[in-house]
């Protein structure tokens, strides 16, 4: 398996070599060359498959430079259920990703069970061990450069925390994100670990992470990588439990189901998107965002028209506060029919701060047939959603998951389980649960006073030299 950048510019490189990478020295994204299918005798098999077992036949798929015995060991190691352990009340964390059923027909699915109780977890923890392990195979050390709007930023600190030749730098927007989400991060105390706080938005983080990156001479220095989900290493860990969601909600494998997605950088759906493709019968992806809807502006218009720093709003639902979607670029690059030199060129724009418009094209008319249909949520939305669920089902949901509840409802079709991506646990955002709800969300005992912990962090202006002086100063 060769992987390829969505902008044509660079030579084909195998999995161990982009996922240590981050963006391709094109300033494009990678992505297989093509997708591999998944048979029907496939599906039938993996329908009663563990999480982990069920993980190593997906990652094989992508995987073709790690022997199948060492790639089985480290799917273990990421999917126990020691790991996954903060489950419902009553769940099994041994399912690592349950499906609970709201009522017939729709349903959530249980991402955040992982350390930071968030299912960025669900990547991450894989992204880890993927890291150690080619580092020591090649006696190599890697800087990891990363940008937060919440909680990518603790699963990666998280996953990485200890591991031999590696350190994160991470970036995120000074007081953008809940007391809770800071405390995961800025109280870690390992000497690995370096978080920046950046004065602006979650984009101005992203742009910095983006120039460093597109450093060719900076980045090679100091053996820059990356952990968001630009990285084609998260996406892919991502498309497991899609399957698995798959198989909870159906009992055959000739029935559809509907996802619906909270997103704000587009790598969670697009995971979804890729799974689509490599045949899961998909009947649709609802994408939900939250005020800051720029992606739902896409998909009821065909316009791309990110915001400046200025226009992104600062909402109950942070990890969404997000204007220019980073990952959107592989779904795009689908969508054109694979087509490098349009990306190339729609990114132009893009990257000089307009917008692309594909009204009255060919690829317009051709969106439709990827199943993706979107919706927007606000605050008040959210508020109403969570006291609904609450109520109905004495079931506390976040801020985020609350947004993909209300969307979820305004697109379901009869006869298609609907299912809902949780996102992260009540307690990350226990600012806005009490203010719907009038009391407090349980937290982990672990976690109890999380927040009053000593905390580590450089605060600096939106500047890529400051970032990359900080990078040069702990290397």
């Amino acid at each position: 398996m060769k992987y390829i950048s969505t902008r044509g510019g660079a030579q084909p490189q195998q999995f161990c070599d982009i996922l240590l990478g981050g963006l391709a020295p094109d300033g494009g994204l990678y992505l297989p060359e093509s997708y591999p299918q998944v048979s029907a005798a496939e599906l039938a098999e993996w329908r009663e498959l563990p999480y982990h077992a069920l993980a190593l036949k997906i990652l094989l798929k992508y995987v073709d430079d790690i022997p199948a015995c060492d790639l089985k060991a480290i799917a273990d190691r990421t999917y126990s259920a020691n790991v996954y352990r903060y489950c419902r009340p009553g769940g099994d964390a041994s399912e690592i990703t349950p499906l609970t059923t709201l009522e017939p027909g729709f349903h959530l699915l249980e991402l955040s069970n992982g350390p930071t109780l968030a299912f960025k977890d669900m990547a991450m923890q894989l992204l880890g061990h993927l890291f150690e392990y080619v580092l020591e195979k090649r006696g190599e050390s890697i800087n990891i450069l990363g940008a937060t709007s919440g909680d990518t930023g603790s699963a990666a600190e998280y996953a990485m925390r200890g591991k031999h030749r590696v350190k994160v730098f991470m970036l995120s927007p000074e007081g953008k994100m809940s007391a809770f989400q800071r405390a995961q991060m800025y109280s870690l105390q390992d000497p690995n670990i370096f978080n920046i706080a950046v004065r602006g938005m979650f984009d101005d983080a992203q742009d910095i992470v983006k120039a460093v990156s597109n450093d060719a001479e900076f980045k090679a220095k100091y053996r820059i990588g990356a952990v968001n989900s630009i990285n084609w290493a998260r996406v892919m860990a991502q498309v497991v439990y899609y399957f698995k969601g798959y198989f909870a909600a159906t009992t055959a494998n000739d029935q559809q189901v509907a996802f619906c997605v909270p997103s704000g950088n587009f790598g969670n759906i697009c995971a979804g998107h890729i799974a689509r493709m490599m045949g899961l019968p998909i009947a649709r992806l609802v994408l939900a965002t939250n005020e800051n809807d720029v992606l739902d502006e896409f998909f009821r218009s065909g316009v791309y028209r990110p915001r400046a720093t200025a226009e992104t709003h600062v909402t109950s639902s942070p990890s969404m506060d997000i204007s220019k979607a980073s990952n959107f670029e592989r779904f795009i690059f689908d969508l054109v029919g694979r087509d490098a030199s349009k990306v190339r060129e729609l990114w132009q724009q893009v990257d000089a701060g307009g917008a692309f418009d594909l009204r009255g094209t060919r690829y317009f008319a051709d969106l439709p047939g990827y199943g993706v249909v979107s919706g927007s949520s606000s605050h008040a939305d959210r508020l109403a959603t969570i006291r609904d669920v609450w109520n109905h089902h004495q079931l506390m949901i976040d801020t985020h998951t609350a947004d993909g509840v209300k969307v979820a409802r305004e697109h379901r079709e009869a006869g298609i389980p609907m299912v809902v991506l949780e996102t992260a646990q009540a307690v990350k955002f226990s600012e806005t649960i009490h203010e719907a709800l009038g009391c407090d969300p349980a937290r982990p005992k672990e976690l109890e006073g999380i927040e009053k912990l000593d905390q580590r962090v450089e605060v600096v202006d939106a500047s890529v030299d400051q970032v990359k002086a900080i990078v040069t100063r702990n290397c």
